[in-house]
């Protein structure tokens, strides 16, 4: 009851601005106008921090490992050992790289973003509504989101529709405060389309590559385009090769077609996750800091790892699904399709 009754008076921001489309930050004119966003800065950090992690840890490298060393190796040999017992030893070792740097890329994303300075820390842009912000300059304008007080429990936010509005911008103003518009510098790159739907396209590139140089180039494309019995059929002028022949180029156009949706359903699972986390967090620590707030981030915490591994997983389960023409005919193919097809169902 204390802590909700602090967090309540203390530790509210103001009413969230939610928003779908990443902030820009700044345009850059290069073959055209580049824009910078928040997300974009965001995910330019998480890869620096996971470089300079991975540097830190390896740099004193021991043939027996101990400290850090030893809980890096377990966490990999493990993620290695679930790899090769999915795809088998020889494509294990080459799905590996790929699996795991989407897996720990995502990881390092989502948990972050759960730093509080995330959304409540950037550049500000001035209105004649919004937030009522402190300011200070370090070369240029740098606005954070205030909290709520004894004098203001709700957070300070003008809106536009206020019939006082004009009033109460030119009282923040005379006091020294910010009025207007907060452009985060720092949002969650998986809370922005376009990260997810690259991370996807790069995951399909990945398991069409495998399957091309597992299967050679024409016949893994016999996969979506296969004319060739509708073809003998008709030179044979025998109706039932005709329309089996027809059954197999169905069924090939039905494969492109869960190609590209697989596409759509991996961007909008990450993506949809993740804002999701974040509009929930904004509006708690808003309504209820301290008390609810803290057990939405334990929870987004565990969903964080959790669309990871889904997403890594799936990877991996398509890629074997992609080679496993190569692997019929015995019973270490079998294996394969059958636990491919059974992490697929188990992530889905």
């Amino acid at each position: 009851m204390v802590l909700a009754l602090l967090g309540f008076v203390f530790l509210r921001g103001p009413t969230p601005d939610i928003k779908i489309k990443p902030e820009t930050i700044a345009s850059i004119k290069f073959i055209g106008t580049i824009n910078i966003t928040n997300t974009l800065i965001t995910s330019w950090l998480v890869v620096g921090i996971v470089i300079v992690a991975v540097f830190l840890v390896t740099r004193r490298w021991e043939l027996v490992p101990r400290g850090v060393q030893n809980v890096v190796e377990a966490i990999l040999e493990a993620f290695y050992n679930l790899v090769v017992s999915v795809a088998g030893e020889k494509n294990g070792r080459r799905f590996f790289p790929v699996v795991a740097t989407i897996f720990f890329f995502i990881l390092a994303a989502n948990w972050l973003s759960l730093l509080p300075i995330f959304n409540a820390i950037g550049f500000s842009k001035e209105e004649e509504h919004g937030f009522v912000m402190e300011q200070t300059n370090v070369g240029f304008d740098v606005t954070w989101v205030s909290l709520s007080s004894l004098s203001n429990l709700s957070g300070e936010t003008i809106e536009k529709d206020d019939p006082q509005a004009k009033e109460e911008v030119e009282k923040a103003r005379s006091e020294g405060k910010f009025v207007g518009e907060l452009l985060p510098l720092f949002r969650g790159p998986n809370t922005d389309l376009n990260t997810p739907l690259a991370l996807a396209i790069a995951s399909a590139i990945a398991v069409e590559t495998w399957g091309i140089t597992s299967l050679g180039f024409f016949t893994y494309g016999r996969k979506f385009f296969n004319f060739g019995g509708a073809f003998r059929g008709l030179f044979r002028r025998n109706p039932r090769m005709v329309f089996e022949g027809a059954i197999d180029a169905f069924v090939g156009f039905l494969e492109l077609v869960s190609e590209t949706v697989r596409l759509i359903s991996f961007t909008f699972r990450l993506f949809g996750n993740m804002f999701a986390g974040e509009v929930v967090i904004l509006m708690f620590t808003f309504l209820t800091p301290l008390i609810v707030t803290i057990l939405f981030y334990g929870l987004e915490l565990f969903v964080g790892i959790i669309q990871a591994f889904i997403f890594a997983m799936l990877t991996l389960v398509f890629g074997v699904m992609a080679v496993s023409h190569a692997l019929e005919g015995g019973p270490e193919g079998e294996h394969r399709e059958g636990a491919a097809e059974t992490v697929a169902r188990e992530a889905h």
